[in-house]
């Protein structure tokens, strides 16, 4: 079905949600009616999501602890989730941490080479980012290597070390339970976060020449967690302009003065705060210092925050927020909207439930199901209907 039309729904339309024809050709949205003509009567058709930043798939790699056994398995299941969620373009943030287990180094390039061996068997587009707890300063020329060798697009740079707890001399929480993960005797783990903590200073020293190394490979470089507006502006001297999670308004707002883009995660948005405390992502939002959503650790999220968000500031404003926001970022400008020349990358929601029953990347159905399912497969549904 690369020629189609749906007829009846209202379509989010560049900015303006509107009882119109979306026409789809060979993938992309066009201005002219084309092929058989699909009944939307009942729904809302919007852009398809663009998940900036999602480890929800580890749940799908390792359902147990250490039933790591199938990747390519688990990432048909994750991108069946993903897709069922209205998600066209996701990135699939992969640590390399000294956490070890499935953050761990080994495990890092397991996911890379999955992803760069069956990724292109997906309708959605899925993207690899490397979340780097960037003290491991010894692992810097090797994960150099990996990002050019599996053409990593956008790198995150993590400080997960407990510093609060190191500084006192007192046993991080959870350093049992991390030090078994990783292989390593508890006695043997905190020592290695205490020399990560104790070298963070000549780490930051250095880490300008790192930064550039990846700039000169084309990656999009984000900071996670900025504690605060100090924080936000040594990474954007560094060149690393994506604001990931701030922890404060304050960081916030140096990302704003700056031009820099603000991402939040969506689980954040619907319980109205951060799980750890930090700043409101729902309250950013409405003070105009977010930039866009992301999934985090959960994919049903995104569409659920963007549809509380809608019924404060508007439906396209929100949508902005999981689609063409997102997808500015990345430096993907075929798509993120509705509008002729875009990449058909959508989703088909009930207006009364917000309930999606269809998902479609580049004019493919990723997800299908319901009544419209219905509509789709009938024969009699899926003639040309007299207009």
């Amino acid at each position: 079905m690369s020629s189609f039309c749906i007829h009846g729904a209202q379509v989010l339309f560049g900015q303006n949600l509107q009882e119109t024809d979306l026409n789809v050709h060979q993938g992309k949205v066009v201005g002219e009616r084309v092929g058989h003509v699909l009944d939307g009567r009942g729904y809302l058709v919007l852009p398809g999501i663009v998940d900036l930043h999602g480890d929800g798939f580890e749940h799908h790699l390792a359902p147990r602890k250490g039933a790591i056994k199938d990747l390519d398995g688990g990432l048909v299941a994750a991108h069946s989730e993903i897709a069922a969620n209205g998600i066209t373009t996701a990135v699939m943030a992969q640590f390399y941490s000294w956490e070890g287990g499935m953050r761990g180094a080994e495990f890092a390039k397991q996911v890379f080479e999955c992803l760069a061996k069956t990724s292109h068997h997906f309708g959605t587009d899925l993207i690899p980012q490397l979340r780097f707890e960037y003290l491991m300063r010894d692992q810097w020329d090797e994960v150099l290597q990996l990002v050019e060798r599996f053409s990593i697009p956008y790198f995150a740079f993590n400080d997960h070390v407990p510093h609060d707890a190191l500084a006192k001399g007192k046993k991080p929480p959870r350093l049992t339970g991390q030090a078994l993960k990783a292989k390593r005797s508890p006695e043997v783990h905190w020592a290695l976060l205490q020399t990560l903590h104790d070298g963070k200073e000549n780490v930051w020293d250095a880490l300008g020449a790192f930064a550039n190394a990846l700039k000169k490979l084309g990656v999009k470089m984000a900071s996670h967690d900025d504690r605060d507006a100090s924080a936000r502006r040594a990474w954007s001297d560094l060149g690393v302009a994506i604001c990931e999670f701030p922890e404060t308004i304050e960081a916030a707002y140096e990302a704003q003065a700056k031009g820099e883009p603000v991402i939040m995660g969506a689980p954040n948005v619907l319980r109205g705060a951060s799980h750890k405390g930090n700043v409101s992502a729902l309250d950013l939002v409405e003070q105009g210092l977010c930039t866009a959503l992301a999934s985090d650790y959960h994919y049903p999220s995104l569409a659920r925050a963007a549809f509380l968000i809608a019924d404060r500031i508007g439906l396209a404003a929100a949508w902005d927020l999981v689609a063409l926001g997102p997808a500015t970022i990345l430096g993907l400008s075929d798509r993120g909207i509705l509008e002729p020349g875009k990449r058909a990358d959508f989703m088909i929601v009930t207006k009364d439930t917000r309930r999606i029953e269809g998902v479609f990347a580049s004019g493919r159905p990723t997800f299908l199901t319901g009544i419209l399912a219905e509509r789709f497969i009938s024969a009699r549904n899926a003639v040309s209907l007299a207009v």
